[in-house]
């Protein structure tokens, strides 16, 4: 029973766990020593057709702060504030893929799985990497998926190591992918889409630009991953996270593996069902529809997918919701992190200090040249973006700051709108107050420490290289 325990996909170690509640800890700490030395400030808004907006320049001095009980509450008291239905939407939608793949793997469904990607691609392994990465890309760019992806995380966490490579492989290639082309956004609809219609430009215009943006980035993607995947092949150790005993494990399952007519109809039915899901997420880009319900959508097929597949590899019902249970209580930790990681927006919001950062950061602007104010509105998102994770809520708390901001430089709103984009999507994934890679990495029992030092490298690259388009993007007039 240990062993089943400890080869879990979506077991959270305790090491993990507790290096993500100490550094979450030590923000909210942060955050309410700065509610004492920020003064506090307030933007007037308006609301327009349900969307509520900020008037640039309207911003003054209110008074502020947050009581000592409201702080230590926080984390409960964000589940009723503004955007804690999206907290509560991600929770579940957590907990139904931490039940459903314990269930699986419980049924042999997901080493059965792996054990056939891996006969099948054995042999031209860095092939099913370049495919993946381009799959989790074009999932993120074209139809802005991100927290919908987390379900695929595991899969291609335990896919990587049973190639020869480690766990940062695997979540380079799906989570990290999918950031990528979330950022890139060629026709993103929830952060170019909403930018743009703020903006007052043709949604999904100025494409190329952005196509461009893709091709790069994932060319980068390529080197960093490869590199050190060849790399940890030639030699294990050199891995940030080796670990000899698992990898006998995981090598020991797959060679012992053999067909399974059972398992094989499971895998069907698994795939069949999962394969409608990814459908639904790409109609979700042109059907509005199905945008404003995708997440939950996605949970439920993800269950439906997980509970059918159980059933016909041959598990019994009984087991069956006995697995279930038993994943959603190994998963209620990341519940945890996700709840501190909302407070540290609530306490700033409560305390009236939000504004006055941003209204400091808008500030930096005035007088700059062009392309400086371009590199700064993408500062600005980067930093408001630590605390604000969903795009869209982005886009209409700055965007009205942002375009006419544009327009007194005399810098392009389609810039703006680039600027925005990039300083949005790629910290996503670097960020430890985002709820979708505290799950990530609370899933597959990775500390937030090694992924931050694995991934910083990548990170100050894409800097680099998307400051550089925008620039360009400036000097050109995009």
């Amino acid at each position: 029973m240990k062993d089943q325990k400890e080869n879990r996909l979506m077991n959270i170690s305790v090491k993990s766990f507790a290096t993500a509640l100490i550094m979450l800890l030590c923000l909210m700490i942060l955050t309410y020593a700065l509610t004492f030395v920020l003064p506090a400030g307030e933007y007037q808004r308006v609301t327009e057709e349900g969307r509520e907006m900020i008037l640039n320049g309207t911003y003054t001095a209110v008074e502020g702060g947050i009581p000592f009980w409201k702080w230590i509450l926080s984390p409960f008291l964000s589940l009723g504030a503004e955007g804690g239905g999206s907290t509560i939407a991600i929770m579940a939608f957590l907990m139904v893929i931490g039940g459903a793949f314990t269930a699986l793997d419980a049924a042999g469904v997901m080493a059965y799985m792996l054990g056939r990607i891996r006969n099948a691609f054995q042999h031209r392994k860095y092939v099913l990497l370049v495919i993946m990465c381009l799959f989790f890309m074009c999932m993120g760019s074209f139809v802005g998926s991100f927290e919908e992806c987390v379900p695929l995380v595991p899969i291609a966490v335990a896919l990587a190591c049973s190639l020869g490579w480690d766990s940062l492989v695997g979540m380079g290639m799906s989570l990290l992918a999918v950031a990528c082309g979330f950022s890139a956004g060629v026709c993103n609809p929830f952060t170019v889409g909403v930018a743009q219609e703020l903006a007052g430009l043709p949604m999904f215009s100025g494409m190329s630009f952005r196509l461009l943006t893709f091709v790069l980035i994932y060319g980068l993607l390529l080197l960093f991953l490869i590199s050190y995947a060849k790399r940890i092949e030639k030699d294990p150790s050199k891995s940030l996270v080796y670990d000899p005993e698992k990898a006998r494990q995981q090598e020991k399952i797959l060679s012992e593996f053999t067909r399974d007519a059972k398992k094989d109809k499971a895998l069907a039915c698994f795939g069949g069902v999962l394969g409608f899901g990814i459908l639904l997420i790409f109609l979700s880009s042109v059907i509005p529809f199905l945008q404003d319900i995708i997440m939950p959508l996605v949970a439920v097929i993800f269950l439906a997918a997980g509970i059918s597949a159980t059933l016909v590899s041959g598990m019994k019902a009984k087991e069956l919701w006995k697995q279930f249970g038993s994943g959603i209580v190994s998963i209620l930790p990341a519940v945890l992190l996700i709840l501190m990681a909302s407070s540290i927006r609530y306490t700033m919001a409560e305390a009236k200090i939000l504004d006055t950062i941003l209204h400091s950061v808008v500030g930096l602007t005035e007088g700059a040249s062009k392309g400086v104010v371009s590199l700064l509105i993408y500062l600005l998102v980067l930093v408001m973006n630590f605390f604000i994770s969903s795009g869209s809520a982005k886009a209409f708390l700055l965007m009205p700051l942002i375009a006419p901001l544009a327009d007194l430089a005399e810098i392009s709103r389609q810039t703006a709108v680039l600027a925005f984009v990039y300083g949005d999507g790629f910290s996503n994934v670097f960020y430890p107050t985002n709820p979708v890679v505290l799950i990530s990495l609370g899933m597959i029992g990775l500390s937030y420490g090694k992924w931050a030092k694995w991934t910083a490298v990548f990170q100050l690259a894409i800097i680099a290289v998307t400051s550089g388009l925008l620039l360009l993007a400036t000097a050109v007039g995009y």
